[in-house]
């Protein structure tokens, strides 16, 4: 796919939807969403309401990819896929909000998007999006559409419910096929509704400066909606709202966890005085766990390949007040001889496939499922020298934010099979919500999912040296 050059909307007039237009191709060509989109709003002066609907139309095309280059595909004279990449972006940002921001009038969301391309381009866009108004004039718009739904309206569906799927919750067909492979079909229709889904911010309580009860006092007389977690007592959910405006967050009581990665540092069970040894530890979080799990007493050593992205464990754990984490850049293959036999408690959170988190981070729904393949044999390489840290007695925790067998099961099952020094430990995480289920381990096994558990996808496995 071509860019067209000198089509920058950083040349306009900027409003939110050239700006977002404009950070929809840069990440078109290749960058990080979070990143373009943070450059660009530090670049042009926006009032909030701008900012919030810049990062909306953002985010919002990249999550409906899949389902905006369908229907574009219908109305257009080539396929989506055909398109030059600033049309493409255009067009997706327009139909986005005729379909699926209801207080965006139809003109703004044609006009401003004809005005985000080349002039050579803008009777195309102009086009495509009135053609699809025309067409569904007279019945619903696709935001709440089923599968069914779609195969409806759309008769090239018809019968391929992969497909259809795959268009209703805007994922390839390719990881539409293999969460169907995992899950079976109506699993992993559950999941991927579940993946559309705005997760709520979910916050860790630093009890070494407040505890959860009193830190959600403070901050619902601030007029934040605040809510216990669902299985972790320290964790708090947030539905909206600045939560880093606050002195809380300036003095340290808290920072931001999923609860997935909280019930992670649950299952470790790090106790004070222990030697802790968290392998790939950026951006902290489980680190931060441990150590005031540990009642800031013992050793926590944060390992991470990156030296830049150890400054967000050091700045964070100053800011929390913990003193006990030591950093080191360190590939996790390569471990560190002086700390061989001595750990109490070993965490080996791996780099992986990201496929738990799609709901935060949308273009990773696009991401092409042979990426992937090469994981599964750093994430055994990993585990096994992770190993290597725990003495006699030791508890090792392996987890992942993806819901793949090869990157979890198969990879804890093949570790097991060649170690005999090892077991598995099941454990148990009971709910704290009426409506959702316990956690329990199969073979010290387990993977959370969305739909059952309002977490992020995330794999947890734990094992014993004998």
């Amino acid at each position: 796919m071509n860019n067209e050059k000198n089509t920058s909307a950083a040349k306009k007039n900027a409003t939110p939807r050239t700006v977002a237009a404009d950070v929809l191709i840069k990440v078109e060509g290749g960058q990080y969403a979070n990143i373009a989109l943070d450059v660009a709003l530090s670049r042009h002066t926006l009032s909030p309401e701008d900012k919030a609907l810049v990062t909306s139309l953002v985010y919002g095309a990249l999550e409906r990819r899949v389902t905006l280059d369908f229907i574009i595909s219908q109305y257009s004279s080539r396929p989506a896929d055909k398109l030059d990449a600033v049309v493409l972006c255009a067009l997706r940002m327009g139909l986005y909000q005729l379909i699926y921001l209801d207080r965006i009038p139809d003109f703004a969301a044609i006009n401003e998007s004809v005005d985000s391309v080349p002039r050579k381009s803008a009777g195309y866009v102009d086009a495509v999006l009135r053609s699809y108004l025309r067409a569904v004039e007279k019945g619903e718009r696709e935001k709440n559409f089923s599968p069914a739904d779609f195969a409806d309206r759309y008769p090239v569906l018809a019968g391929d419910d992969e497909a259809a799927m795959s268009v209703a919750y805007g994922l390839p067909v390719g990881l539409t096929r293999k969460f169907i492979e995992i899950f079976g079909a109506e699993k992993a229709e559950k999941v991927m509704q579940a993946f559309l889904k705005k997760p709520p911010i979910t916050l860790r309580a630093n009890t070494l400066k407040a505890s959860a009860e009193n830190l959600k006092k403070g901050l619902t007389g601030q007029g934040f909606s605040i809510f216990d977690g669902d299985y972790v007592s320290t964790a708090l959910q947030l539905e909206k709202g600045n939560i880093f405006d606050t002195s809380e967050f300036e003095n340290g009581d808290f920072f931001v966890q999923d609860e997935a990665s909280q019930i992670c540092v649950e299952v470790l069970g790090a106790t004070a005085g222990d030697l802790v040894i968290d392998t790939c530890a950026c951006p902290g979080s489980k680190s931060f766990g441990c150590a005031i799990r540990m009642q800031n007493q013992g050793s926590v050593y944060s390992f991470d390949l990156h030296e830049s992205k150890l400054s967000l464990i050091r700045t964070g754990a100053e800011r929390l007040g913990i003193d006990i984490i030591k950093t080191d850049a360190r590939d996790a293959r390569t471990p560190d001889n002086s700390l061989i036999g001595k750990a109490d408690r070993v965490l080996c959170d791996v780099p992986c496939s990201g496929l738990g988190v799609i709901a935060k981070k949308p273009e990773i729904r696009n991401k092409n499922l042979s990426e992937a393949a090469r994981l599964p044999q750093i994430q055994r390489e990993i585990l096994e020298k992770s190993a290597a840290y725990l003495k006699s007695g030791g508890s090792l925790v392996y987890s992942t934010c993806t819901i793949l067998p090869e990157e979890n099961e198969r990879v804890v099952l093949d570790f097991l099979n060649s170690h005999n020094d090892f077991c598995a430990v099941d454990f148990e995480i009971s709910s704290r919500s009426d409506i959702l289920p316990s956690i329990h381990s199969n073979g010290g096994c387990v993977t959370l999912t969305p739909d059952q558990n309002r977490t992020d996808g995330f794999f947890i496995a734990k094992m014993k040296k004998l």
